[in-house]
């Protein structure tokens, strides 16, 4: 029980400091969103009237008061769940926006997150089981090899042959233009039909941290005391590589695995910019870009509390599967 307060205690303490630094970190990058508006109408290079930079000032909401000030209003703003205009999309509000875009990052990112674990995992442990075989000689080359490439490059290779070469895919976009956004067989399959290309793009490369990972910590506990004199006893190599190499590898890949499930919140920028698919991370940079403070804090904020919460629930779940660590190591 002791572990668990603790664990509750220092997740509050962390959210806390995360809201404030949410805070802090955006306004000291410097610039003024109202300045880059008015600039984008003007032109580069051409002056901009003081008075139009201070009316769309007044119409964004964007305050005035000192820092301190400011920090007291964004905490009972987060509290009352209101995070202001979107500077980008005026006069849409932030939630509105996040509104649109979540369901195309939870969609994307969270299915081939989750399908690169479980892949992942089940290749690692059973390359592990099959040590120094053909199995395990092909799935460490290949996971080496896929792991090196660059992630960009990839996605711009499918995009190049699978796209404009062959035109077997959509080059961009989440859906085709003449459909409308619905919950209907047609959109759905058009939906899904757009996401292939970016899904395997993630896919590729996904699976090949998990692999390695798993594949070296079953590895090592396989060699470990308690694994051999279970050997001894006579327990069959399939119960020994299930109920003693796998349950304890698989630990450090489920905080891993939890810390980045967490950080699906805030999409995947390359992804979505090379795709131009419509989720969280275009977002997130389209906001970097337009110094869109409401919008930014608030991705900011879906990303920190999305990890906390997935390092939470995953300590909790340590605490269930190894009851070493609720007891403190004894």
């Amino acid at each position: 029980m002791v572990y668990f307060l603790r664990r509750i205690a220092f997740f509050i303490v962390t959210l806390w400091a995360a809201i404030t630094l949410n805070f802090i970190i955006p306004r000291i990058q410097g610039g003024d969103p109202a300045q880059a508006i008015v600039q984008s109408f003007a032109g580069q290079g051409q002056g901009v009237d003081p008075a139009q930079v201070q009316a769309v000032r007044l119409m964004l909401g964007i305050p005035n008061e000192n820092l301190f000030q400011q920090y007291i209003d964004y905490l009972k703003a987060i509290g009352h769940g209101q995070f202001g205009l979107s500077y980008t999309y005026f006069p849409y509000t932030v939630t509105h926006m996040i509104l649109q875009a979540l369901p195309w990052t939870l969609v994307l990112i969270g299915v081939t997150h989750i399908l690169s674990f479980f892949i992942g995992t089940a290749v690692g442990a059973w390359a592990a089981w099959r040590r120094n075989q053909l199995f395990d000689s092909l799935a460490t080359s290949i996971s080496t090899f896929l792991g090196t490439l660059p992630f960009f490059w990839t996605g711009l290779m499918l995009l190049y042959f699978l796209a404009f070469k062959l035109g077997w895919f959509p080059d961009s976009g989440g859906y085709s233009g003449h459909e409308s956004i619905a919950f209907s067989f047609s959109f759905l399959k058009d939906a899904a039909y757009h996401a292939i290309l970016p899904a395997l793009a993630l896919l590729i490369t996904g699976p090949m941290g998990w692999i390695m990972g798993m594949r070296n910590n079953m590895i090592q506990i396989l060699g470990d005391d308690y694994t051999r004199l279970a050997r001894a006893k006579g327990l069959s190599e399939a119960r020994i590589a299930m109920m003693y190499g796998a349950r304890n590898a698989i630990l450090p890949n489920v905080t891993a695995f939890a810390i980045s499930l967490g950080g699906i919140m805030g999409g995947s920028i390359i992804v979505e910019q090379i795709f131009n698919y419509p989720g969280m991370g275009r977002l997130f940079f389209e906001s970097i870009g337009n110094h869109d403070y409401p919008l930014m804090q608030t991705i900011f904020l879906f990303i920190t509390v999305g990890v906390l919460t997935a390092n939470f629930l995953a300590d909790m779940l340590y605490g269930v599967l190894d009851p070493r660590v609720r007891r403190g190591g004894r």
